[in-house]
This record gives structure tokens, C-alpha cells and sequence, in this order.
């Protein structure tokens, strides 16, 4: 039997080129490039990691506003989740609306 060679991280600091990962540069049915990369980071990342994230966007020009193709903003659907608070105050902060 064999090891894996490397285990799961579950928080813990990201670095620059591990945030980077997340950043998807081409749209895909229904969705900005943007809304994927948010939504992606949302569902992978803890809260702390998410903001630096969420810095890297912006910094590279990122629209934290962006749609899906039935008006929802990242922000509107993450809003709704129950253990979406503390992801949406993030956004919030960053100047999502």
C-alpha cells in the first residue's frame, strides 16, 4: 500500500501562488471568470484565507461584483448560506455589494 504524498490542509496560511490557483481567467457557461473565482475560494478556503483572496482579486482587477448570468452577485448567494457570515461581511468589506 502505498502513501499519499501529501495531505489535506484546512487553513492555515495560503501562499501568493496557492490564492493565485483560484483565479480563473476565462468565463464558463453562465458565469464570469470573477463569480467563479469568488465562489470557488468561498468553498475551499476558511475565512482569513478568503480575505487575502479576495485582496489578490482586486489587486489584478477582479470585480467582486460579478454575475452569474441570473443576476446573482457572489455576495447574494453566500449571504444565504448559514455558515456564509463571516465570507459575507469579507466581501462586504472588500466592496461588494
Amino acid at each position: 500500500m502505498t502513501k499519499k504524498d501529501k495531505e489535506k490542509v484546512f487553513g492555515g496560511e495560503w501562499s501568493q501562488a496557492q490564492l493565485e490557483e483560484f483565479l480563473v481567467d476565462q468565463d464558463y457557461p453562465g458565469e464570469s471568470a470573477n463569480f467563479t473565482s469568488i465562489i470557488r475560494a468561498y468553498r475551499h478556503m476558511m475565512p482569513a484565507s478568503f480575505a487575502d483572496f479576495l485582496m489578490l482579486l482586486k489587486e489584478k482587477g477582479g470585480d467582486v461584483n460579478a454575475k452569474n448570468e441570473a443576476g446573482e452577485t457572489a455576495y447574494s448567494i453566500i449571504a444565504t448560506h448559514p455558515k456564509g457570515a463571516e465570507f459575507a461581511a469579507l466581501l462586504k468589506e472588500a466592496g461588494a455589494e
